[in-house]
C-alpha cells in the first residue's frame, strides 16, 4: 500500500513538471497581447523572425542570443520554430545585440556590417517586435588550376585574398592558404559575402633546371638538351594574369558557389647569380625573393638555390616579373627580373633603421599601464611595425624600413582598448604636431612621444526629418583629416537611431551620419569631404565623466 502511495505521488509531480514545462514553450511561441510591453510589468518583448539574406526563407531550429551591450553576463538564448519565430518575453529596458547562427549560414549580429550592428532598444518608445535577422548563406570558392595541357596541376601552392575597408581605405588582405589535390582542385569554404582575389604559385612536374655552369666555371655542354625543359610558371592570378594589379576580383554574394579556373602557361626559366658573404662554416649571407602582389602582400615562388663555386650561387626556376630582393640587414628592395644570369649581388635596399621612442602621457605623472605603440606606413602598402612600451616608459624599434609613418597607440586593459593620440613628435630636430614621423635610411632616431588619452565618449542620434534612422554608419571626422586618421572614430545607429563613439580625443569634429556608406573609403578627405559639410560640427573636451551628448541630431545623408 505504502508502495503504492508513492507511485502515486511520483505521478503527480511528473505531471505538474510537465505541465509547467510545455506552459513555459507555449508562452516563449505565443504572439504577443502587446506591441511593446508584456503582461510583466516593467518587462519587454523582443520577437521577430530568422531567415535567409538571400530569398528570405524562415530558418528553423536557429540559435538565436540576446545580450546585454553593458553586461555580457546578462544574455538569454532560444531556439527559432519551424516558422522561423523567436521571442524574448521578459527583456528589461536597455540595449541589447541579437545575434543569429545556424549550421550552413555566417552568424552574425542584427543588421551587421564588419564589426558593427544595430543594438535592439526596450523602453524608447521603438518596436522590438516583428524583427527581420537575416543570415548570409555560407559561400564557396573552389578553384581549379590547370596546365598549358588542360591537366590538373597537382601539389600547386593557392592563396585567397580578400578587401577590406575597416581601415578607411581599401585594402587587400591575405585569408588563407590551400594547396590542390590530384585533380588540381581545392576549396575555400564559409566564406562572408565580400570581394575576393585568388592567387597560385607552382612548378611544371617535368621541370628540370640544368646548372648553367660546371664547378670549373665552364658550361656544361651535356645539359643543352635539357634546355627545353628548363621552365616555370609565373605566379598567376585569377583571369589568368601574372601581376596583382590586374588581377579579377571575385564578388561573393551570400550562398555564392564560385568555380574559379585558373590556366598556367610556362615560361622559360631564368637562371640567377649572387655572390655570398661568409666563410661556409659559419653559414652564408643570402637574398630571399618574394613576388610583389597586393598590399604588403607576396606570393613565395617556388625556387632552388645551388652552390656553383666558392661564395657564388645560382637560383633557378624563376620566372620574370616584378620581385621584392631581401637581403640580411637591409630593406626590402623591388626589382625587375627578365635577364638569364642577372647578378642580385648589388640589389640591396637601403639599411635598415632604428626608432627609439621614449613616451609620456599628458596629465599622467606614471604610465596608466602597458602601451602598444604602432608605426604605420602612411600610404598603408607595406607592414605595420609595433613595440610595447616598457616600465620605464621606453620602445625600441629595431630593423625599420625607410619610409614616412603615421604613429599609433594604445592600450589593452580589464575595460577593454583605449585609444591615445600623438599629439607632438620631439627628436633632436625638433618638435613636430601630429602622428607623422619621417624615418630616414640607415639612421638611429631617438624621439619623445607625447600622448593624450582618449576617454570621451561622444553619444547622439541619428535621425532624417525627425525621425530615428537604424543602421546608419556614424563617422566622427577629425579636423585636418589626413594628419589626423587615428583620431576618426565609427559606430552603427541602433534601432531608436542612438550612437555612442567610443574612446574620443578632446579636440574639433564633424559628425556624419550615412546611409549605407560602408563600401565607401570614409578615411579619405576627398570621400569624406562632401558628408563634412552637411555634418555636425563639435567641439569635445575632457569633461569629468568622459562623457558628452549632442545637442540635437545628425541627419543622415544618402550614400553618393
Amino acid at each position: 500500500m505504502q508502495t503504492e502511495l508513492i507511485r502515486y505521488l511520483l505521478n503527480v509531480v511528473r505531471s505538474f513538471f510537465w505541465m509547467l514545462f510545455f506552459a513555459a514553450i507555449l508562452e516563449a511561441q505565443a504572439p504577443s497581447t502587446s506591441p511593446q510591453q508584456s503582461p510583466n510589468a516593467g518587462s519587454y518583448r523582443v520577437s521577430g523572425t530568422v531567415g535567409s539574406a538571400v530569398d528570405g526563407r524562415p530558418l528553423a531550429r536557429a540559435n538565436i542570443f540576446l545580450t546585454d551591450t553593458k553586461d555580457a553576463k546578462n544574455k538569454q538564448g532560444t531556439v527559432s520554430t519551424d516558422t522561423g519565430y523567436f521571442a524574448f518575453n521578459r527583456v528589461a529596458k536597455g540595449k541589447y545585440s541579437l545575434e543569429g547562427a545556424k549550421r550552413g549560414f555566417i552568424s552574425q549580429d542584427y543588421n551587421q556590417h564588419e564589426q558593427f550592428s544595430t543594438a535592439i532598444v526596450t523602453g524608447a518608445d521603438v518596436p522590438t517586435e516583428d524583427l527581420l535577422l537575416r543570415l548570409p548563406p555560407e559561400a564557396v570558392i573552389s578553384v581549379r588550376v590547370t596546365d598549358e595541357s588542360s591537366e590538373p596541376v597537382r601539389k600547386g601552392s593557392v592563396m585567397l585574398y580578400r578587401e577590406d575597408r575597416s581601415t578607411g581605405l581599401r585594402h587587400v588582405v591575405g585569408v588563407e592558404s590551400r594547396q590542390t589535390d590530384d585533380l588540381g582542385s581545392c576549396e575555400f569554404a564559409r566564406l562572408a559575402p565580400g570581394v575576393y582575389f585568388v592567387g597560385v604559385t607552382a612548378s611544371p612536374w617535368y621541370g628540370v633546371h640544368p646548372a648553367t655552369v660546371r664547378r670549373d666555371g665552364e658550361e656544361d655542354p651535356s645539359t643543352a638538351e635539357l634546355r627545353s625543359f628548363d621552365v616555370a610558371y609565373p605566379p598567376t592570378y585569377y583571369g589568368d594574369v601574372t601581376e596583382a594589379d590586374s588581377a579579377t576580383p571575385i564578388a561573393v554574394k551570400p550562398g555564392d558557389q564560385f568555380q574559379a579556373e585558373i590556366h598556367l602557361s610556362p615560361v622559360q626559366a631564368l637562371h640567377l647569380v649572387f655572390r655570398a658573404a661568409g666563410d661556409g662554416q659559419h653559414g652564408f649571407t643570402m637574398p630571399s625573393l618574394q613576388k610583389s602582389g597586393f598590399d604588403g602582400e607576396q606570393l613565395n615562388p617556388l625556387i632552388e638555390t645551388r652552390n656553383i663555386s666558392p661564395n657564388s650561387f645560382e637560383i633557378v626556376g624563376i620566372s620574370p616579373g616584378r620581385y621584392q630582393v631581401s637581403w640580411p640587414g637591409s630593406a626590402p628592395r623591388e626589382v625587375d627580373i627578365g635577364n638569364n644570369g642577372q647578378d642580385l649581388s648589388d640589389a640591396k635596399g637601403e639599411p635598415f633603421s632604428t626608432v627609439k621612442a621614449s613616451v609620456r602621457v599628458l596629465g599622467d605623472a606614471k604610465l596608466p599601464g602597458p602601451i602598444l605603440i604602432q608605426l604605420r606606413p602612411a600610404d598603408e602598402r607595406t607592414g605595420t611595425v609595433q613595440a610595447r612600451v616598457d616600465e620605464k616608459g621606453q620602445a625600441t624599434f629595431e630593423n625599420v624600413i625607410p619610409h614616412n609613418y603615421n604613429v599609433f597607440a594604445s592600450t589593452f586593459g580589464a575595460a577593454g582598448l583605449k585609444p591615445y593620440s600623438v599629439v607632438q613628435i620631439s627628436s633632436q630636430d625638433g618638435a613636430t604636431a601630429g602622428p607623422s614621423l619621417n624615418v630616414p635610411p640607415g639612421s638611429s632616431l631617438s624621439v619623445s612621444l607625447s600622448l593624450v588619452s582618449g576617454m570621451m565618449t561622444v553619444e547622439g542620434f541619428a535621425r532624417r526629418a525627425g525621425k530615428p534612422v537604424a543602421g546608419a554608419m556614424i563617422v566622427l571626422v577629425p579636423e585636418n583629416p589626413d594628419q589626423n586618421r587615428a583620431l576618426f572614430r565609427r559606430d552603427q545607429s541602433d534601432l531608436d537611431g542612438s550612437f555612442s563613439l567610443q574612446g574620443v580625443v578632446p579636440g574639433s569634429y564633424t559628425a556624419v551620419a550615412i546611409e549605407d556608406g560602408w563600401d565607401m573609403d570614409w578615411s579619405l578627405p576627398a570621400v569624406i569631404e562632401s558628408y563634412v559639410k552637411n555634418g555636425k560640427p563639435i567641439t569635445v573636451a575632457d569633461q569629468p565623466g568622459h562623457s558628452m551628448q549632442l545637442n540635437g541630431a545628425v541627419e543622415v545623408q544618402p550614400h553618393h
